[in-house]
């Protein structure tokens, strides 16, 4: 039984299931195992030969399957063991179906780099991936020239669920995207994004398998699918995104108290009330520590020499954006206070910015709420609208915050209006950094800044 672990065993009965004639497949191992020391969560990625279906329009291609994000040993070295019937482990394992270009006589290894980076991804932060994820990547997943960039995730087309004596396994495909495509699902959902990639047998078809040379997006091929499908679907659905991790900070423009004995009534009464310089401090010096204690990327790089800015864009299938995630764990007890505030000034990088039409369009006008996470540190910003419940921001308070979390709510007269005024948003290639939006009757600022601002998130 140690040589061979009965969740590694329920994993390759699935695979030998599908693959009878390939029980020795190629694999790409840990050489050192993560329960060791070793930097790669993944034990083993296995990589098969997929004839694929003619009569279903599928190419052949090449099938990644790896090994490691559920329990394969149930004695808790990497693992706690919580029983048969829930999730092994984190309760899935990853795939990746890529097209074996001509010629090609064995799969590329590079499938198993990309596995791992989002794998650790998943250990170091606990959240666990969703069928309709979408993974913001901004690099060729291959590090080539492709336009195929950014991954969605979704259900393995031909893996069944596996129940192994240490849980339920199942199979979630990785599927490589455009970043219109990206954009499209951020807008709308990445379950609209996958059917639209299904109906388009160069874009994925009924598999969604990956073709790192596709020159063309989905509505590039088929111009049709944009208006008649994605914007219907936004303007009726809204968006299904309720959350990114993004490079941004908020500053209080609230008018300092008169008596600054008084400046802890704060949430209480009806004047709002600034923290006095000396609890200002103080939380900074809190956060400062906690900086460094959350310092790790939000996705780690697949290897050293590899530093993009990568970035999770979460849907609501996970938890929610209005659990403050970590600021209770950072700050004292005592200071964490909802505090109400006159005057905000909120600042985002260009990619961040450009995602505020689609929080204002695809969430708050369809009554629902979005959460922008700093990827430097514990601040976040919530946009609620009039109808989220359980939000600390009020009409009569709309800007409120909770130690580095501000919520903020908008009515739908002003989400319409702040739209129009936002408007060159959408045109990235004119904008020119800084750019400030201004509210002064709702004592509002946005300012769009460059990525360098963001460096160091206490200046």
């Amino acid at each position: 039984p140690s040589l061979f672990p009965p969740g590694l065993h329920g994993i390759y009965g699935e695979c030998r299931r599908l693959y009878p004639d390939q029980p020795n497949p190629l694999q790409v191992t840990a050489i050192l195992k993560y329960w060791l020391g070793g930097p790669d969560p993944l034990d083993y990625v296995s990589m098969y030969r997929n004839l694929g279906n003619p009569a279903l329009n599928v190419p052949e291609h090449w099938h990644y399957v790896s090994f490691g994000l559920s329990d394969l040993y149930g004695d808790n070295r990497v693992h706690e063991f919580t029983g048969t019937d829930g999730p092994s482990g984190f309760g899935f394992e990853l795939t990746f179906r890529l097209k074996r270009e001509t010629g090609e006589s064995a799969p590329p290894t590079w499938p198993a780099e990309l596995m791992q980076g989002l794998a650790r991804y998943v250990f170091q932060s606990e959240n666990t991936f969703c069928s309709g994820d979408h993974v913001s990547w901004h690099s060729p997943l291959d590090n080539s020239e492709s336009r195929i960039q950014h991954m969605l995730l979704t259900e393995d087309p031909q893996m069944q669920p596996v129940q192994t004596p240490f849980g339920v396994v199942t199979f979630l495909q990785i599927v490589g995207v455009c970043t219109e495509e990206l954009h499209a699902a951020q807008q709308w959902n990445g379950q609209g994004i996958l059917e639209l990639l299904r109906t388009v047998p160069l874009a994925g078809g009924p598999w969604l398998i990956t073709d790192m040379r596709r020159g063309e997006t989905i509505f590039e091929i088929d111009p049709h699918l944009q208006q008649e499908r994605v914007d219907k679907g936004i303007e009726t659905d809204g968006s299904n995104l309720s959350g990114v991790s993004a490079k941004c900070a908020w500053d209080d423009l609230s008018r300092p108290p008169e008596d600054d004995e008084d400046s802890r009534s704060i949430c209480i009464g009806t004047q709002p009330r600034r923290l006095s310089g000396k609890d200002t401090e103080q939380i900074r010096e809190t956060l400062r520590r906690g900086l460094e204690i959350n310092s790790k990327p939000v996705l780690p790089p697949i290897n050293a020499q590899r530093q993009n800015g990568l970035n999770l864009d979460r849907a609501p299938s996970r938890k929610d954006s209005l659990e403050s995630e970590s600021s209770a764990a950072i700050i004292p007890h005592e200071l964490i206070r909802t505090r109400q505030l006159e005057s905000v000034h909120l600042k985002f990088n260009q990619e961040s910015g450009a995602l505020i039409p689609l929080c204002l369009r695809g969430r708050l006008l369809h009554g629902r709420h979005f959460t922008y996470k700093s990827i430097t540190g514990d601040t976040a910003i919530t946009f609620v609208s009039t109808g989220v419940e359980g939000a600390f921001a009020t009409e009569e308070h709309p800007y409120a915050a909770h130690g580095p979390w501000l919520q903020i709510l908008l009515t739908e007269e002003f989400v319409e209006r702040m739209l129009e005024d936002l408007e060159d948003l959408n045109s990235p290639e004119e904008f020119k950094l800084p750019k400030e939006y201004s509210w002064p009757e709702k004592k509002l600022k946005v300012s769009i800044l460059p990525d360098a601002v963001f460096d160091n998130p206490l200046h």
